[in-house]
């Protein structure tokens, strides 16, 4: 019974929208299985890196946000998971680091 219940909590918690958490934080919460590091092993042409971003039209925090929020291509969307304030945390924070070129 015990499992069970561990089980059912780490999942309400997995899909209950975040609020105030960082950019960092929700990327690693929901981002990093396929944006490791910036890069993208579903569409490896579809990077976080400046350059990538750029070449597909991504030129700010607003765009990431939006991305973010409402999905775009294969990517699905997170708005609901994020939460308030969760899509523009995450893509401030993903615009920084690749303003910085994804330092480790």
């Amino acid at each position: 019974m015990n499992k069970i219940f561990s089980f059912l909590l780490s999942f309400l918690l997995l899909i209950a929208p975040t609020t105030a958490s960082s950019g960092e934080q929700l990327f690693n919460q929901y981002c990093i299985g396929c944006h490791i590091n910036g890069g993208n092993i579903i569409r490896r042409a579809k990077t976080l890196k400046l350059a990538a971003l750029q070449k597909n039209g991504i030129l700010d925090a607003t765009a990431i946000s939006a991305i973010a929020t409402q999905g775009k291509g294969s990517m699905g969307a997170y708005g609901a998971l994020l939460g308030p304030d969760g899509a523009d945390a995450v893509g401030e924070w993903v615009w920084q680091q690749a303003l910085n070129n994804w330092p480790s």
